[in-house]
C-alpha cells in the first residue's frame, strides 16, 4: 500500500509559506482523505439495495429515520476504526492478534474470514443480476463477469492506493448519480420530512428496521478501515500533533463518504415508497421492472446501473478487507487476484443451484450481521486503551457511546438472525 504521506512525483513535501500556512493545512488534510470512500461502498452494497427498497415499498417513507440513525451510527463505528489505525500505526485484525490469547484471536478469524466469504457473495449475486438487467446475460456468465471486471479493479490496491480510492469514489458517484435520477422521475421528495420522525407501524416494521441497521453497519470494513489508516500522518508535525490532524482529517473524509452513502440509502427507500407504495416487490427483477413500467426504461436502467456500480465497487472492496484479514491475523497473505478465485465459488455454487439470488443476497446480509460484536467489541477494547492510544484514547464519554453503539446494534442483529430462522 502506497505511503500517502509523499506526492506521487517522489518530490518531498513543501512546507508552505506563512501567508498560506491556512490554505497549506487544508491541502495536508485533503491529501488525508480517501480511505472512507473506499469504506462506504459497503454501505450501499446490493444488500441494501434489497433492504432499502423492500421497507420503503412496504411502509412509505416512514423508515426514513432508520436509516438516518443507521448512518450516524456507522459513521461513529468508522470513526473509531481510522482512529485506531491512526494512533497505534496496526490494524484491528493485527491488534487482536498481539494483544488477545490465541484461542481467542484463531476464532475471531474464522469468523471474519466467513463475514468476508458472505460479503463477497452478495456482491457478486448483485453484479451478476445487474448484468443480467442490463443485457440479459444469464447469472452465471455474470457472476464470472462480475469477477473479473472487479479483479482488475484490485489490482490498483495493493500499489495505487489513490487511484484504486479515485476509481471507487467514481462507482459510489455512479450510484448517487443514478438514484438522483430516480427521485427526479419519481417526484419522491414529497412527505419525505415525515420520514425523519421516529416511529413504527407495529412489530411486523421492526423486522425490515432492523433490516436496514444490520445492512448499514458492515463488519469486513471495520477492519478494513484500521489497516487504510495506519499508515497516515501530517508531513512536518510533531508526532501527536501529526495523528491528531490525521484524526481531524478522518473526521472530514468519513462525512463526506458516508454521508454520500447515506444519501443514496434514503434515494433508494422514497424511490420504493413513490413507485411500489403498499406491497413489496419481493426482488430485484422485480424492483428494476416496476420501476420500468411506473417511471420508464431510463428509471429501469438507471437502477441497474447502480446495481452494476454498487456490486463491482463493494466486491473489490470486500475481497481487500478479506486480504487484510488474512494478513493481520494469521501474518499469511495471498495474492488477491487468488484469493478472488476462491471467493467467487460459493457465489457461483449458489447460482448454480437454482436459489433466488435475491433470497441468497438476503441470507448473506444475516451472516454478515452475525459478524458484527465480533468486531465492535474489541474496536471498542482497543481504542479506550491509554497504552495503545495514547493521547488519542476514548474519552470516557466515547467509551460509554461505543459500548451502548456495540449492545444495540448486536442486540438488533440477534432479533435480525432469530426472526429470519424462525419466522
Amino acid at each position: 500500500m502506497l505511503d500517502s504521506r509523499r506526492p506521487s512525483d517522489g518530490r518531498a513535501p513543501t512546507v508552505p509559506a506563512a501567508g498560506r500556512a491556512a490554505p497549506g493545512r487544508l491541502a495536508r488534510l485533503a491529501g488525508l482523505c480517501g480511505p472512507a470512500f473506499v469504506v462506504s461502498v459497503a454501505y450501499v452494497d446490493p444488500g441494501n439495495f434489497a433492504t432499502n427498497m423492500a421497507g420503503g415499498a412496504q411502509y412509505g417513507t416512514m423508515l426514513l429515520w432508520v436509516i438516518a440513525v443507521a448512518n450516524v451510527l456507522a459513521m461513529f463505528v468508522q470513526a473509531l476504526s481510522a482512529k485506531l489505525g491512526i494512533a497505534t500505526g496496526r490494524n484491528l485484525p493485527e491488534l487482536c492478534r498481539d494483544h488477545l490469547p490465541r484461542r481467542v484471536s484463531l476464532p475471531l478469524w474464522v469468523q471474519a474470514e466467513l463475514v468476508a466469504a458472505a460479503t463477497d457473495l452478495a456482491e457478486f449475486i448483485g453484479g451478476a443480476i445487474a448484468l443480467n438487467l442490463l443485457f440479459g446475460v444469464p447469472l452465471l456468465p455474470a457472476a464470472a463477469i462480475t469477477a473479473v471486471v472487479s479483479s482488475i479493479l484490485l489490482m490498483l490496491a495493493p500499489r495505487g492506493r489513490r487511484r484504486f480510492e479515485a476509481t471507487v469514489a467514481a462507482l459510489l458517484a455512479v450510484v448517487l448519480a443514478g438514484f438522483a435520477y430516480q427521485v427526479l422521475l419519481s417526484g419522491s421528495l414529497a412527505g419525505v420530512a415525515g420520514g425523519f420522525v421516529p416511529r413504527l407501524a407495529g412489530p411486523d416494521s421492526l423486522l425490515p428496521a432492523t433490516g436496514i441497521i444490520g445492512a448499514t453497519v458492515m463488519p469486513h470494513v471495520v477492519y478494513l478501515h484500521s489497516a487504510l489508516t495506519q499508515h497516515q500522518s501530517v508531513p512536518g508535525g510533531p508526532g501527536e500533533n501529526a495523528r491528531r490532524e490525521a484524526v481531524r482529517a478522518s473526521r472530514m473524509d468519513i462525512g463526506v463518504a458516508l454521508g454520500a452513502a447515506g444519501l443514496v440509502n434514503m434515494a433508494m427507500l422514497t424511490v420504493a415508497a413513490a413507485t411500489f407504495g403498499g406491497g413489496d416487490p419481493g426482488s430485484l427483477q422485480a424492483i428494476h421492472a416496476g420501476l420500468g413500467q411506473v417511471l420508464g426504461p431510463g428509471a429501469a436502467v438507471a437502477f441497474a446501473l447502480a446495481l452494476l456500480a454498487s456490486g463491482l465497487a463493494s466486491s473489490s472492496v470486500g475481497t481487500y478487507a478479506g486480504q487484510i484479514i488474512m494478513a493481520g491475523f494469521l501474518r499469511r497473505r495471498v495474492p488477491l487476484l487468488a484469493r478472488r478465485l476462491v471467493t467467487i465459488l460459493p457465489a457461483m455454487a449458489v447460482l448454480a443451484s437454482g436459489v433466488d439470488p435475491t433470497r441468497a443476497l438476503v441470507l448473506s446480509q444475516v451472516a454478515l450481521s452475525f459478524g458484527i460484536p465480533f468486531a465492535l467489541v474489541p474496536l471498542v477494547a482497543f481504542t479506550s486503551s491509554r497504552k495503545l492510544m495514547g493521547d488519542l484514547v476514548n474519552r470516557r464519554l466515547t467509551t460509554v457511546a461505543g459500548v451502548a453503539v456495540a449492545a444495540v446494534i448486536s442486540a438488533l442483529n440477534a432479533f435480525l438472525l432469530v426472526e429470519v430462522f424462525t419466522g
